[in-house]
Order: structure tokens, then C-alpha cells, then sequence
């Protein structure tokens, strides 16, 4: 995948001066030990400068950190800890570096501990929140931050998605070509939130991308990238008059990507699809957007600037492609019964139909096919709605979720761990019978509540729990879930 950033984490270790510092350092050292043992080496850098209440060796560990290349750090309280220059240390390297910040801290080993060596870093950590809170540091603590080197070890590594997606987002420009469709407020975003989260935004008209596309007509590399989507499409090319027109598109696409993406080191694109973009350009965008999106670049259709964040997010977090969806349709009572009732512990009101024109990657698609946008060749000739990318989506585990601005300028947030049934969908474009516990309720008093729109960002497997954590290490103050049966909405009717 590309466009994703590679996460080296720091991890420095405090000691307050009336404990031993060899107890910090020790704890440390067996951390390391227990994460490169599980999860192998190459994410974490082991900081020799243990801070000791000062806030000249908090100097010398920045400088450290900054001179080997970390992209992030982890606060490891191996004792009870100096409140001041390790919160000193989380504020300075969050400014300096514009990179996100963890904290834990060990528990005791064993039973001879406590009668001398005892760390109480449990009782630090309480300190070391509250000294965050003074100094407004936003930093990533675990559910229970505190535990023993093997536990610490899976808290590093539950950070490191959290890391990416805070660290990519600082350094993230989001390209559109607008505006959005006429008659199609779902996709209006306020973008003031993009740069209060640190998102640089370029907006550009449908015309510009129209003249660069005009100006890659007979470039010499569309040969080869047309041949690049004859082997990715096999049998599934029921369309090859219009490749090199699409691969054309594509060119144009990521020559205007390396053109633009200025000081960024990230991109994802807003586009448009509808409804003059058939007509002028004589094809849909759909196979293409799928083909950016596949490799790491997500490409949002109808100008949907919070779906294509939130792809984005997905894509940093999973580090695999995500597509972009319509919650679409509910499933005929007929194909439910038949298909489902009896065979998935699944009511009716859990399952939907997620569906989009044909912008998911042929990788995500169980026989992809290039074909024609059938709803819009209901009102436009065939052959400038070809594009598409059709077929049912893989089965599997999926997570449902959306980043999104209101329109008083709130950010919101949801996240829904579900699946996609192994059921024929019998419809049309890139489409699955999807299944989420009790989504009939999270529906109602979540997306329609919440005023969500209806494109959600889908990554493939699932990732509820990180993706959560990045949504609350943004600052998200309302992240809506699929609440279980007996666990009540605000809104809910309670007779």
C-alpha cells in the first residue's frame, strides 16, 4: 500500500528520584524485549536517556528522538514517575514534531517486590493524566494503561494504527474537484474541521480537471496502463473500448496529485462523477477511483470530502484498501428467508444492503466486472456511463464508519464491527449483503438521528477499536456505536 506513513515509536522511560532509576530502565528494557519477541523488530527505538525529574535530560531525550527519526513516542512510567518534565516531554515532542504521544506504566512483577522495590507507577499515572489535562496535551492512554512488560508490549502495538492515522492526518492534503452534484446537500462539508485537525485542503473545479485531462490525450504511458487494468480485470473486461480513456483519467489523476501535494507527504481526492462528468468526459470515474483507492489513495465519489477523510483514516488504521458505500437498501423479506433466516444468527432489521455504482477494488470484489452505470444510462446513452466496476463484495468481517462535520461545525463520529454474508446479492455495481448487530436501532438513533449522510466508509476486517481510539485522540466528543440489545440510545423510546 502506498500513501501510508511508517511509524517508529520512542520509548522513553522516567523515574522519580526517590525510586531507582535501574528499575525504570530495567522495566524498559524487558518492554523492548517483550514487543520485538512478539511482534518483531523495526517500530520501536529504545531512548538510553531515562528522565530523572529534569528537565535537561527532557531536552536530551527530544534531541535523541528527533536525531533518530521517531514519528511518535511512548512515555513508559517504569516507577512512579516526575509529573513535570515527563508531561514537559509528551508537550514539547507533540509541538515539535507534530507527532502523536502514548502513555503506560508498569505494574508490579511479583510478591518480592513490595517489600523494596515496589514502583508505583499505578498511583503515577494518576498524576501524569492530570498534569496532560493542565498542559492540553492530547495523548493516547490505553484502556488499563498500567501492566506488566508482555501487557505494555500489546498496548505499544494497539497504538501504532492510532499513531499513523493521528500522525497522517497532520500531513494530509485533501484534493477536490467540485462542486458537488446539484440537488445533493448529503455530501455539503464544513471544512473548518479539516484544519482545525491539521488537513490541508485544495478545492478545484470540474473544469480544471477537465482541461488536464484533455492535456494527457495520447500520452505516451497510457499503453501501459492499459494493459495494467487488461491483467487486472482478466475475464471480468466487458468494456475494453473504453481503457484507454479511463487509464487517461488515471494519468491524470496522480500527474495532478504529484503536482499538487505540495508540503503534504499524503493525499486523498474528493471527485466528481455526476451529473455532466459522463457526458463531457464520455465515461465514469468509478474503475478508477478503485484502482487509487486499492493502492492506498483514496478517491471519494459525488464530492464527498468527509468520506474521502474518512477512507483515508480506514486506509492508515487497516493498512488495506477500503471502498466508500451507500447504506443503501433493506434485504426482501424473500432473499432473507431463503438466504439468511436459519443460517446467520441475524433479525431482518441487522442486514442491509450496502451498494455503490462500482468503486470498489477488483481485490474486494468476488468476479469483478467492467460495465455500464445502469442508473444513469436509465437517462443517458450506454456508452459514456461505461466505467464501473461491478460485482458482490468479498465476504468477511467489515467495520461501518464515518468521520463527519455538522453543519454548526461539530465533529462526529461513528463505528459499527459487522460483516458481509456470503449471500448472491442478485443486484448491480459494487453491492453486499451486510450484517451488523442490532443496526436496525443503531440506524435510527444514530445515522438518522445524528443527521449522518448516507455514504459510510467500510474497512475490511475489523478494526472498531482503533478506529475509536483515533476518533477520541481527534477530539470526536460524540462517537455513536451499535449498542447491544437492553443498552438504550438518549433518543430511544423506552415503552
Amino acid at each position: 500500500m502506498q500513501n501510508i506513513p511508517k511509524m517508529k515509536v520512542g520509548i522513553v522511560a522516567v523515574s522519580r528520584d526517590c525510586f531507582p532509576e535501574s528499575l525504570s530502565v530495567n522495566r524498559r528494557r524487558a518492554l523492548v524485549a517483550a514487543y520485538e519477541k512478539k511482534y518483531g523488530k523495526g517500530d520501536l527505538y529504545e531512548c538510553p536517556v531515562c528522565i530523572v525529574e529534569s528537565e535537561v535530560q527532557m531536552k536530551e531525550a527530544l534531541a535523541d528522538l528527533e536525531k533518530e527519526g521517531c514519528n511518535a513516542l511512548c512515555v513508559y512510567l517504569g516507577n512512579f514517575g516526575p509529573e513535570i518534565s515527563e508531561t514537559m516531554l509528551a508537550q514539547e515532542y507533540a509541538q515539535r514534531m507534530n507527532a502523536p504521544v502514548m502513555f503506560c506504566a508498569a505494574a508490579e512483577e511479583n510478591i518480592a517486590v513490595l517489600s523494596d522495590s515496589r514502583g508505583d507507577a499505578y498511583c503515577g499515572m494518576l498524576n501524569a493524566s492530570y498534569n496532560l489535562k493542565l498542559r492540553g496535551v492530547q495523548a493516547y492512554i490505553p484502556e488499563y494503561p498500567v501492566g506488566d512488560a508482555e501487557e505494555c508490549a500489546d498496548m505499544l502495538h494497539a497504538f501504532l494504527p492510532v499513531a499513523r492515522a493521528a500522525y497522517a492526518l497532520k500531513r494530509l492534503k485533501l484534493i477536490t474537484f467540485g462542486p458537488r452534484p446539484m440537488n445533493f446537500l448529503a455530501c455539503n462539508a464544513p471544512i473548518q474541521q479539516l484544519y482545525n485537525l491539521g488537513v490541508e485542503v485544495e478545492e478545484n473545479s470540474e473544469l480544471d480537471l477537465f482541461e488536464a485531462f484533455h492535456k494527457h490525450a495520447g500520452d505516451k504511458r497510457i499503453p501501459e496502463v492499459v494493459a495494467d487494468m487488461e491483467k487486472e480485470l482478466g475475464a471480468g473486461n466487458k468494456k475494453p473500448e473504453i481503457l484507454t480513456k479511463l487509464a487517461q483519467y488515471e494519468l491524470t489523476l496522480l500527474d495532478w496529485i504529484e503536482a499538487h501535494k505540495g508540503s503534504r507527504e499524503y493525499v486523498a481526492v474528493a471527485g466528481k462523477c455526476w451529473p455532466a462528468f459522463q457526458t463531457q468526459f464520455g465515461f465514469v470515474p468509478c474503475y478508477v477511483n478503485s484502482r487509487l483507492t486499492g493502492r492506498g489513495i483514496p478517491v471519494s465519489c459525488e464530492v464527498d470530502i468527509y468520506g474521502a477523510l474518512s477512507e483515508f483514516i480506514g486506509t492508515v488504521v487497516s493498512e488495506d484498501a477500503v471502498t466508500l458505500l451507500d447504506i443503501n437498501n433493506t434485504v426482501p423479506k424473500e432473499l432473507y428467508n431463503r438466504d439468511i433466516a436459519g443460517k446467520f444468527d441475524y433479525k431482518l432489521t441487522d442486514t442491509f444492503m450496502g451498494f455503490h455504482c462500482g468503486n470498489t477494488c477488483a481485490g474486494k470484489l468476488c468476479k469483478p466486472e467492467m460495465k455500464y452505470q445502469k442508473i444513469m444510462a436509465r437517462s443517458l446513452p450506454v456508452e459514456v456511463t461505461n466505467g464501473t466496476l461491478e460485482g458482490d463484495i468479498v465476504p468477511g468481517k467489515i467495520t461501518f464508519f464515518r468521520l463527519q462535520s455538522t453543519s454548526d461545525n461539530r465533529l462526529c463520529a461513528y463505528v459499527a464491527e459487522g460483516e458481509v454474508l456470503p449471500v448472491a446479492t442478485r443486484s448491480f455495481g459494487s453491492v453486499g449483503v451486510f450484517a451488523i448487530p442490532e443496526m436496525g436501532r443503531f440506524y435510527r438513533h444514530v445515522l438518522v438521528e445524528g443527521g449522518f449522510p448516507h455514504h459510510g466508509a467500510v474497512a475490511f476486517g475489523h478494526f472498531g477499536s482503533a478506529l475509536f481510539e483515533v476518533f477520541k485522540y481527534l477530539g470526536v466528543s460524540e462517537i455513536g456505536y451499535n449498542r447491544p440489545a437492553g443498552v438504550r440510545y438518549k433518543t430511544e423510546n423506552p415503552f
